[in-house]
């Protein structure tokens, strides 16, 4: 709870001396009455609760003026544009999402296992701007570059295979993801290749694509995702799913020398544990200042308040003119 007027919650000073001089008045206007003996008094009712309750319309009264200070302050919900820095390093993450990533040597299969490792990375990496294109046969931008994590995650379960034809253009999703972070002021910009085979779609080549990388001072990591040999595949048929086995065919070579001409790393995941081998890496990169614009959206709560005043007063204007009224 923040206030707009804060100064005017000062003027609960006066609540002081109004209760003073409410305590002077009432003591200078009690009446007194001398007797010789006050036995014949002992024999009367015990007093009356009224006498206990007369100070109830001041104390609503004087509840009913501080809350009306408040009032006056205008009460609002925590709500504010606030910019900040943070340190952190630009990521874009491009993901291949060919039907080959429905293989089943990674589980549940190597599209799922990719999205949950990746997904576990972006939770630990708060401070980073992140970013997401994805690519078969040709390719396009999931999420650019972002600290807002929740939209990015969210937008990550909205992936999967046959999205957009199928293929394996490496060298379009790379340029895809270098067009998106080139013009960022980190100091270490970062990309994170993901495929499962290799080239065979796109107008870029792959090396071409890394050269371009490597004039914006972009780092390239590279990871091979799939077993060694064959790796199992379900083949949908009249009688159900079938598996098959098929050969795992990923062009190493082409994911090592992009890797090479960036400055980045290739890894090879054959297992789920494997693809977190290169957050490690990730992790040791320099990290640059970030200017991150927090926004949400303030609140007058004032009303609830001045509800209250109008409660208190009427209960005093109740007691006033009933169970506590005054005869002169």
């Amino acid at each position: 709870m923040v206030f707009a007027n804060p100064t005017y919650l000062y003027l609960l000073v006066l609540l002081i001396p109004l209760t003073g001089w409410y305590i002077w008045k009432l003591r200078k206007s009690q009446a007194s009455l001398q007797v010789s003996s006050s036995q014949a008094f002992e024999a009367l009712e015990a007093t009356s609760y009224k006498v206990y309750l007369r100070h109830v319309p001041f104390v609503l009264r004087m509840a009913a003026i501080a809350l009306l200070i408040i009032v006056l302050a205008r009460p609002q919900s925590t709500n504010s544009w606030q910019n900040s820095s943070t340190e952190g390093i630009d990521i874009m993450l491009v993901m291949d999402i060919s039907s080959s990533m429905l293989a089943e040597d990674l589980k549940p299969n190597r599209l799922e296992a990719s999205k949950d490792v990746a997904a576990s990375f972006i939770n630990g990496r708060p401070n980073d701007n992140i970013g997401l294109v994805v690519f078969s046969g040709e390719s396009f931008t999931q999420c650019p570059l972002t600290t807002d994590h929740t939209v990015l995650l969210n937008l990550f379960k909205d992936i999967h295979c046959g999205m957009i034809n199928d293929g394996t253009a490496i060298g379009l999703g790379l340029a895809n993801a270098v067009s998106r972070i080139k013009d960022s002021q980190a100091i270490s910009k970062v990309i994170i290749l993901l495929t499962d085979g290799e080239n065979n779609m796109g107008e870029i080549a792959p090396i071409t694509a890394a050269e371009i990388a490597r004039t914006f001072g972009i780092r390239v990591y590279t990871i091979g995702v799939g077993t060694k040999g064959e790796a199992p595949y379900p083949f949908q048929t009249a009688f159900g799913v079938k598996y098959q086995n098929i050969p795992v065919d990923i062009d190493e070579p082409t994911l090592k020398q992009i890797a090479a001409t960036t400055g980045g790393q290739y890894f090879r995941a054959t297992d789920n544990s494997s693809l977190k081998n290169i957050y490690t890496e990730i992790d040791k990169l320099e990290k640059t200042k970030i200017s991150v614009q927090e926004y949400s959206k303030k609140q007058e709560e004032y009303k609830y308040w001045a509800l209250l005043v109008f409660g208190l007063l009427l209960l005093e204007v109740i007691f006033r003119n009933s169970l506590l009224r005054n005869i002169p």
